[in-house]
């Protein structure tokens, strides 16, 4: 796609480039002068970004419809935005992941920090599962499916395009595969196990490699130890604590394929006589099991995002309060507690004072072990601390 000689010009208002030209990577729509010209843009095309005195910011795609107008993918005004141009950038993706993970099950692509902006990658051996979230990575979608054959010639790739983010962009929800064929679960292999992911019909991509070195820490607490594994998916938590020595598992979920994932996995791990799945509703069985007394000395809570937008704050904040209060009760004196939120709008202060304050609720205190986020396979680009999105506290609770 060398559209350089046509690229059209986006102008900032005066004194609103400072931000982008320090190298932030968007530019809103309201720091843009949105004559008609610029406004008759079509929606993901790579255009010439530059200050309002007409000074090179970079080139960028853009959707003139959206908060985020301009989203910044080199510096150069002019680089010629094409099929070597995004191998280039899987290629370097791909070498990071070499080094962190080292095995091809990971997130290849996190977005704006891999260069990228609003596309997603999940690596399941060879087969990719891709998350478009923009106009502009929607447009270079053919592009991108050939520079992802000629860096890692995946046997299979599945389009996750059922993002919120897509609706806001003005793109259509879908689901397909791309290249090859997937029937059913994909194999994953995750801190020396097996497991099993569906990215057609799974949450997000089919699974979630953010959590993998909290899962193998949490696990390193649980020999010998009653765990409870709240939100459990497809078992991620689980089936690693068993295979670490735990004395027996009860994972909770309500999706009976996610769960039958985890039982797959914990036959796969010789782990399937210690593992229980539990088909319930989280906040139901926990009032359960406290209602009933029942004491775990490991629980996990990591549930999917209560907060999706700034509008659902206060009661995603009253949710992971609640959820705090139920998993603190039915923790064993001395045991541990895996509190975890996904929700980027929910920022760590205010994670923090809701788990403290669902301590309190409980009646329970104890100490702060562990306060991570996210694999390395997931970078932040040091112009975005929010996309630092996911909170994983571990206490021990009294």
């Amino acid at each position: 796609m060398n559209d350089t000689p046509k690229r059209p010009t986006v102008r900032m208002q005066p004194s609103r480039h400072k931000r982008v030209a320090h190298g932030h990577p968007w530019a809103y729509s309201n720091e843009i002068q949105m004559d008609a010209t610029t406004k008759a843009v079509p929606p993901g095309s790579v255009v010439r970004l530059v200050t309002h005195n007409g000074a090179p910011l970079g080139c960028a795609t853009f959707n003139p419809h959206t908060l985020i107008a301009a989203r910044v993918l080199d510096q150069d005004p002019d680089a010629t935005v094409d099929r070597a141009f995004l191998a280039g950038r899987l290629a370097r993706a791909a070498a990071l992941r070499e080094r962190v993970v080292g095995r091809p099950f990971h997130r290849l692509v996190h977005a704006e920090a891999d260069g990228l902006p609003a596309l997603v990658v999940d690596r399941f051996g060879d087969v990719v599962v891709v998350q478009a979230n923009s106009a502009g990575m929607d447009r270079l979608l053919p592009e991108l499916l050939g520079a992802l054959d000629d860096v890692l010639d995946p046997r299979a790739v599945v389009l996750r395009h059922d993002t919120p983010a897509r609706g806001l962009e003005g793109l259509p929800s879908e689901v397909r595969v791309a290249k090859g064929e997937v029937e059913g679960p994909v194999a994953v292999e995750e801190n020396g196990l097996a497991f099993f992911a569906d990215p057609a019909g799974g949450q997000k991509t089919g699974w979630f490699y953010d959590q993998r070195d909290n899962r193998a820490f949490v696990a390193g607490l649980a020999a010998g130890a009653r765990v409870l594994d709240v939100y459990s998916y497809n078992g991620g938590f689980a089936v690693t604590c068993a295979a670490r020595g735990a004395a027996s598992v009860v994972a909770v979920d309500r999706s009976e394929g996610a769960l039958d994932n985890g039982r797959r996995a914990a036959e796969a791990n010789g782990v399937a006589g210690r593992c229980e799945f539990r088909k319930a509703d989280a906040f139901v069985e926990l009032e359960r099991m406290v209602e009933a007394g029942e004491r775990f000395d490991v629980v996990i809570s990591d549930p999917p995002a209560f907060v999706k937008s700034k509008k659902d704050l206060a009661a995603g904040a009253r949710g992971y309060r609640k959820l705090a209060r139920l998993s603190a009760a039915v923790t064993a004196p001395g045991g541990f507690l895996l509190l975890a939120s996904c929700s980027h709008h929910m920022n760590p202060e205010l994670f923090g004072e809701q788990v403290a304050a669902g301590l309190a609720d409980a009646r329970r205190t104890g100490r702060i072990l562990r306060m991570a986020g996210a694999a390395p396979d997931h970078p932040v680009h040091p112009q975005l601390p929010e996309s630092a999105y996911l909170k994983a506290w571990v206490l021990q609770v009294d």
